[in-house]
């Protein structure tokens, strides 16, 4: 299979009849790209399965253009779910709802429930809205890597796997949507993401989070929560601690022989005297980190680097989706 890549200035209309023969067509949103296909067919939906290599018990968020799209996928929901809607969506928010069993069994892996969201991307929402069928769609790459931020990201991990690319530019958000369990009175974070605790927060009077993102839950209801994600093709390593830490630990294993990639905000980048150095944003400014996180941790693939050292950042705001992100990368972290 040839792999084709859609610009801007051809439009959406390739994309949209893909979707509509049951193709699976990767599409940017504001949070990563998403690997796209028809929510109710079975058959377009294992394509995707097929194309990441994804564990099939792995349930996938449902995508909609439009918000009366989604009687479409659920039943009924909770004013929990409605509060949640009219302050983020659109936006990197994704809804845990009743589901009406039309969407393909594949895509909740036979839950009663099922995530939905809304992009906020004017190219996710015009694919979306005329393809005219909610869309199934994960993050754009091989299982377990790194999400996509660019088409550039898709195009090495699933060329010849996937249909097309539709090429929107880099992402804005950078980490994938917060998932929130909205089946209940009070809403549960299932995956931290580009919607912060503090923010929602700010509409409910409580906001619990999900014991499974300990990994003392049972099983998922959400995707992320189960099996590992994000990693680099070499060994991640993140260090907790001051910074003289980190120099001491970077010290230590280049003394061994070892070819150190680092990954580092800029005011610890500042203070190493190190290359080659994936410098991914200011630390006082995790928004920024998580725009600059997955390019950074794709950043040494093809490179001699045999170990990848990264810093650790507070769990406050975004830092909490930055830090879920790089404890599922990681293959051990110093404490």
């Amino acid at each position: 299979m040839r792999t084709k890549i859609w610009t801007m200035e051809e439009g959406l209309s390739g994309a949209v009849e893909a979707l509509r023969q049951k193709e699976t067509v990767a599409f940017p949103t504001e949070t990563v790209y998403g690997l796209g296909a028809d929510a109710t067919s079975e058959e377009a939906v294992s394509k995707i399965f097929k194309a990441k290599g994804r564990p099939a018990d792995n349930p996938l968020i449902v995508h909609i253009g439009e918000r009366s799209q989604l009687s479409t996928v659920a039943t009924s929901w909770s004013e929990t779910a409605e509060k949640c809607m009219d302050a983020f969506w659109p936006g990197p928010l994704t809804v845990i709802v009743p589901s009406n069993h039309e969407a393909a069994p594949n895509v909740t892996s036979n839950l009663d429930t099922i995530g939905v969201r809304m992009p906020d991307h004017p190219v996710a929402l015009e694919l979306l809205s005329k393809a005219g069928v909610p869309i199934a769609a994960p993050s754009a790459n091989s299982s377990g890597k790194p999400s996509p931020t660019t088409a550039e990201h898709v195009y090495e991990d699933l060329n010849g796997k996937i249909t097309g690319i539709v090429d929107g530019g880099p992402t804005g958000v950078g980490v994938e949507s917060t998932v929130v369990d909205c089946t209940s009175e009070v809403p549960v974070i299932l995956r931290p993401g580009g919607i912060t605790k503090e923010d929602l927060e700010r509409v409910f009077d409580e906001v619990q989070v999900d014991p499974a993102l300990e990994g003392t839950g049972e099983r998922p209801k959400s995707p992320g929560m189960k099996y590992r994600h994000y990693a680099p093709d070499v060994p991640l390593w993140l260090v907790e601690g001051e910074d003289e830490r980190f120099v001491t630990v970077l010290k230590y294993y280049k003394e061994e022989g070892k070819k150190i990639g680092v990954i580092a905000s800029r005011e610890l980048a500042a203070k190493l005297d190190h290359q080659p150095v994936a410098e991914c944003g200011s630390r006082n400014n995790m928004a920024e980190v998580a725009v600059e996180l997955y390019n950074a941790l794709r950043s040494f693939s093809e490179t001699d680097t045999e170990l990848i050292l990264c810093e650790t950042f507070g769990e406050e705001g975004m830092g909490t989706a930055v830090m879920n992100r790089l404890r599922k990368a990681a293959d051990h972290i110093f404490v």
